[in-house]
């Protein structure tokens, strides 16, 4: 009996980590959302998509958020790792004296995505991350 409960216990495990979504979720819900307001510095601006020809001063900079999802939906998830990014973002740019990250894509899982109106996170059963390429602009 024991053997049975271990195995079906283990069984719903790794039913669980099966789900690995890829989700393009709207940008502008995620930066005006009250999460974002609280963490985002509204002075370090945020340029999506690629192409900025701004005055760089730190390129191919990456930042991969992951975060718990239990207890939220993927989108709640979804939304809190890209905030989480961007706030490391808008963090280095003061750290190296910028004004801006720019050309800000997604790169979850090495694939590039390439968007000014949606990002890309992966969602799985347990975690939810999103993965981010940009530069630090004056």
């Amino acid at each position: 009996m024991k053997k049975f409960l271990v195995l079906a216990i283990l069984m719903a495990f790794s039913g669980l980590n099966a789900k690995d979504d890829i989700l393009h979720i709207s940008l502008d819900k995620a930066l005006n959302s009250p999460k974002a307001k609280e963490v985002l510095d509204p002075k370090i601006k945020l340029s999506f998509g690629s192409g900025t020809k701004a005055n760089i001063i730190k390129a191919g900079l990456q930042s991969n958020k992951k975060t718990n999802s239990f207890n939220k939906t993927d989108e709640e998830a979804c939304i809190w790792a890209l905030l989480s990014a961007l706030k490391t973002f808008q963090n280095r740019a003061i750290q190296e004296g910028g004004t801006k990250v720019v050309n800000l894509t997604g790169y979850y899982k090495k694939q590039h995505f390439n968007s000014k109106t949606e990002f890309q996170c992966g969602a799985g059963a347990l975690m939810a991350g999103v993965t981010l390429r940009g530069d630090i602009a004056k």
